[in-house]
């Protein structure tokens, strides 16, 4: 009969593993760290009232739009300006080759002269008693019909030469210069730019809040800057597609705005709660934002949170804390989660 056999190296390190085992069970589970304890600012966060803000996108247009077309058919001879110039009053911009006006007018001058000599050998006649009176009203009455016409047909041939009739700028040009101008179609479009607003459109969800004369926030992210807006018209018809209100908003006059510019519009629609708490409070690591709060036992765990916009010292909070919550900071030693905090100053 064989029996099984154990080296006395194997035994040894068995008896090592089995008395360390042994110690590890016996140790004393009451035994463990000191709490850290640390000073610190302290904080209960609660709701507050802020104004609650709705923001859209939008262009920048022109509230004065003018289209320029030739009141006289004909091929367009001269066109002086491009889209981008700027134009003034009484400028002349297009001048049109009226040859219909031109023959009308000197059509209108033969007659007025034809007139004028019937006019003088009646009133000879007239003198002399060869015609009645009725007679030399009917040739006078034609006289002034003739020189009515003349002067009609100058006007006409005036219209040959396109005016502005506003200071503004070129913002399309839709003709040049050898096409055909006819009476009602477009040449130029121009903009008066010291009549600046902002259209964009409101969602039928807010649209109840926002009132005509009403300030408006409006930024303008490629120049980087924020004017003060006021609400010039509330459409009052949504689009059947896309439920929104056209909302029409004034901008102050300024040398950098421009029609077509994005425009991004802030309106005030009431008021909403929210979680502010101070900028000294938050921790910033690895691009996350965090805060210490305390628990029942005032010992301080570390919490992501997620920040919104900034209020003078003040920042918003998001998400990651609720109303009642008490946070700590600028604690003495360090915070860090397990910490016990003895209040150092209530902050306000």
């Amino acid at each position: 009969m064989r029996y099984l056999t154990t080296s006395r190296p194997v035994m040894a390190v068995l008896t090592l593993l089995a008395a360390s085992l042994l110690a590890c069970s016996d140790e004393p589970r009451s035994a463990s760290r000191a709490v850290p304890v640390s000073q610190a600012s302290t904080l209960k966060v609660s709701f507050t009232d802020v104004p609650a803000r709705y923001e859209t996108s939008g262009s920048v247009t022109s509230d004065h739009r003018v289209s320029i077309s030739s009141r006289l058919p004909g091929f367009i001879r001269e066109l002086t300006v491009r889209e981008g110039d700027r134009v003034s009053v009484d400028q002349v911009l297009v001048r049109v080759d009226a040859v219909d006006a031109k023959q009308q007018l000197i059509q209108a001058r033969a007659d007025l002269s034809n007139a004028e000599a019937d006019l003088q050998r009646y009133n000879e006649l007239l003198k002399a008693g060869a015609v009645t009176s009725q007679q030399a009203a009917t040739v006078r009455l034609r006289y002034k019909v003739a020189k009515s016409q003349v002067e009609q047909a100058r006007n006409q041939l005036g219209y040959a030469e396109v005016r502005s009739p506003v200071n503004g700028v070129v913002v399309e040009k839709r003709l040049s210069q050898g096409d055909l101008a006819s009476p009602g179609l477009t040449i130029l479009t121009l903009e008066d730019p010291a009549s600046l607003l902002v259209e964009t459109y409101v969602s039928e969800q807010f649209i109840s809040s926002i009132r005509e004369g009403a300030q408006v926030d409006i930024e303008i992210p490629s120049l980087k800057q924020t004017y003060q807006g006021v609400v010039r018209q509330v459409v009052q018809a949504a689009d059947p597609v896309s439920h929104q209100f056209l909302v029409k908003t004034a901008l102050p006059v300024a040398n950098d705005l421009h029609p077509g510019m994005y425009a991004q519009t802030g309106f005030h629609v009431g008021t909403r709660q929210a979680l502010f708490i101070p900028q000294a409070a938050t921790i910033s690591r690895s691009g996350l934002n965090a805060v210490y709060v305390l628990d029942a036992q005032n010992i301080a765990h570390y919490r992501q949170i997620r920040l919104g916009q900034s209020k003078g010292d003040q920042v918003e909070v998001l998400a990651g804390l609720h109303d009642g919550d008490i946070i700590a900071w600028n604690g003495t030693p360090a915070l860090i989660t397990g910490t016990r905090v003895q209040t150092a100053g209530q902050a306000k």
